[in-house]
C-alpha cells in the first residue's frame, strides 16, 4: 500500500509541474494574441513586458488587485489599462493567466 501511496504522490508532484508549464504556455498565448500590443510597446502608459522598473510598483499592489483591474479596467495618472485589454471575449481566467505570464517574466 505504501509503494501505491509513493507512487500516487510522486504522480501528483509531476503533474503539478506539467500543469504550471501549460499555465505559463497558456498565458503567454494570451499575451501574445491580446496584450503585447500594448505591453509590448508601452502604448496607452502599459509597462512592457519584462520591464521590472516599471512593473516593480504594480507587482507590489498584489496579483488580485492587477488581475481585477486586468479586468474591469483601469484610468491612472500614467496612463489607462481598458477593460480586459478591450477584448470583451477573454475570460476572467484568460486575463489571470495573461497577468499572470507578464508578472512572472518582469520581476
Amino acid at each position: 500500500m505504501s509503494r501505491f501511496v509513493s507512487a500516487a504522490f510522486c504522480a501528483l508532484f509531476v503533474m503539478s509541474f506539467s500543469l504550471t508549464d501549460a499555465h505559463a504556455a497558456t498565458g503567454k498565448a494570451i499575451h501574445d494574441a491580446n496584450c503585447a500590443s500594448c505591453h509590448g510597446a508601452g502604448i496607452m502608459g502599459a509597462p512592457k513586458t519584462g520591464d521590472k522598473a516599471g512593473w516593480a510598483p504594480r507587482i507590489a499592489q498584489g496579483m488580485t488587485v492587477l488581475v481585477d483591474k486586468s479586468i474591469k479596467g483601469y484610468q491612472g495618472k500614467k496612463g489607462m489599462m481598458p477593460a480586459k485589454g478591450g477584448n470583451t471575449k477573454l475570460t476572467n481566467a484568460d486575463v489571470k493567466l495573461a497577468v499572470e505570464y507578464m508578472v512572472s517574466v518582469s520581476k
